[in-house]
């Protein structure tokens, strides 16, 4: 089934995965960033896989992101990336990962870029918390931090990282989580995500909030408002292919719009699991295709 999505799924460029998933070269990805960048969006690039198995697939993962960092760079669009730890050994040895992760952000260095690290289901919440403090206590300020609304610990994460003075992406949180650990009802959900993108507008440092929900992006923008938080100290961010009417309605309004940009050969986990891990995700993407009409 995967070597079949594989060779079809991406090949037509009207396909519905490939509204989705830029494609699986990094020249693909490229030339997505350019058209966005043309439209006065900025991105940032997650070259897919997550959960490797070995420490040789691990290297073989940091290997590839530190080639793709000097394509990306070599094209002159803007130098922002994505990134899952389990892709880089979390879950088979946390050491090694620690050392795969610090070998990207020297390699990113010189370039620039920014690397962000994409929060996974609650197993690996914690000790993906733990390498970035690590890594931000050994200088390193090139990177930064996802925190999921639906989990109730992330007002103090939020707090912490505030404090240390690192760039947080807010979400809602995508995976299907256990009522004891996980807001389950929508209003508990967007209530958490207000309060928290309050704290970070007001307290952070060029905060991300990520989210396709109108009511949300209405409460963000009328807050900074309010509070007089000018467009430029913080981001909306958006998934590729999702809610375009809305990306360029807020570029157009002044907002700084990055949309997060997948690509790579393993794809059909990523839409997969994006379509399957919670059913409410499939009935969101039909209801984004449908307001874009």
């Amino acid at each position: 089934m995967k070597s079949l999505a594989s060779r079809y799924g991406l090949r037509n460029e009207s396909s519905f995965a490939r509204r989705f998933v830029a494609g699986e070269s990094v020249a693909d990805a490229i030339a997505a960033a350019r058209r966005l960048e043309a439209a006065g969006l900025q991105q940032t690039l997650d070259f897919l896989g997550e959960s490797i198995a070995s420490m040789a697939e691990a290297d073989r993962a940091t290997r590839a992101y530190l080639a793709i960092l000097k394509e990306i760079a070599a094209s002159g669009i803007g130098r922002n990336v994505s990134l899952t730890l389990t892709q880089l050994g979390l879950t088979v040895d946390r050491a090694t990962c620690v050392d795969n992760l610090r070998r990207i952000l020297d390699g990113a260095a010189p370039y620039e870029f920014f690397v962000r690290i994409d929060m996974e289901d609650s197993r690996y919440t914690q000790v993906t918390f733990d390498v970035f403090e690590t890594l931000w206590q050994q200088g390193y300020r090139n990177a930064g931090i996802v925190v999921q609304a639906y989990l109730p610990r992330s007002m103090d994460d939020v707090r912490r990282m505030n404090a240390l003075g690192a760039r947080v992406r807010l979400v809602k949180g995508a995976y299907r989580e256990p009522r004891k650990i996980a807001y389950q009802k929508k209003e508990q959900v967007d209530a958490a995500f207000v309060e928290l993108m309050q704290l970070l507008l007001t307290d952070g440092i060029q905060p991300a909030i990520a989210t396709h929900d109108r009511t949300m992006l209405e409460a963000t923008t009328a807050f900074a408002r309010r509070q007089a938080i000018a467009p430029d100290r913080f981001e909306l961010q958006f998934l590729y292919g999702i809610r375009r009417d809305l990306q360029a309605r807020l570029a157009g309004d002044g907002y700084r719009v990055r949309i997060y940009v997948p690509f790579g050969q393993e794809w059909f986990p990523y839409f997969m699991r994006r379509l399957g891990e919670r059913p409410a995700n499939v009935g969101f993407v039909v209801r984004s295709l449908l307001h874009e009409k």
